[in-house]
């Protein structure tokens, strides 16, 4: 995508009370809007421009977009937009994150480095199929289980996370499943796919997320 929209996209972010409007940017086409629990709404698209294989990933709270991913074939999460500030990844990795990898192998280990406005981080864990697959409005998806840390430069702890995820093998993508810190396991939060929506189904690209609104505040909008 060109830098001016990449700028638009930034633009889109919203501020307190504002009312935002989404659609897919010229040049893209719209893949599927996931409705997801925790009040989340996701909504894919992909470029002409880009790679094959890459994709855009739009996340939705109640107040309205919050951050733009840009992730490859393989979902290495290569550059980010947020309220917080951009986010890129450092390239080469030192253990690419790998979607042939996992579907192949049943597991894969990563480690790399996103360069943020207040500094770098280092990301060191692994995904793994736990063998379980399900079926979720219609969508084939399989379970993995995740264990990661995010360390500062200094080798300094930040966050260790560990949960469950769901993995499109059609869409070479990850959805948000339960996730918990290390620390607290008991202190889950869910936010699994419940519909997936394509071009020309009432709600897609929707910009409106409705399950457990006003009930769980989703952790990812920061």
């Amino acid at each position: 995508m060109s830098k001016h929209l990449i700028a638009a996209l930034i633009g889109l972010l919203p501020v307190a009370g504002s009312a935002q409007t989404f659609s897919v940017p010229d040049g893209c086409e719209g893949v599927v809007t996931v409705q997801q629990k925790g009040c989340l709404l996701v909504n894919i698209w992909q470029c002409s421009a880009d790679p094959e294989g890459d994709k855009w990933i739009g996340l939705f709270s109640e107040a309205g977009l919050y951050s733009v991913q840009h992730v490859d074939r393989e979902f290495q999460w290569l550059e980010a937009f947020k309220m917080s500030g951009s986010e890129a990844l450092v390239q080469p990795a030192d253990d690419p994150a790998s979607m042939t990898e996992l579907l192949e192998n049943g597991l894969d280990t990563y480690e790399f480095v996103i360069d943020k406005e207040s500094g770098a981080e280092r990301t060191v864990g692994f995904d793994t199929l736990t063998g379980v697959e399900t079926v979720i409005d219609g969508e084939p998806l399989l379970q993995t289980e995740f264990e990661g840390q995010t360390l500062a430069e200094n080798g300094t702890v930040i966050d260790t996370s560990g949960g469950r995820q769901w993995v499109s093998a059609k869409h070479r993508l990850f959805f948000f499943g339960e996730s918990w810190d290390a620390g607290n396991p008991e202190a889950s939060v869910d936010l699994s796919p419940v519909e997936f929506i394509y071009p020309d189904e009432a709600g897609f690209f929707s910009e409106n997320p409705k399950f457990e609104c006003g009930v769980i505040e989703s952790r990812f909008t920061k």
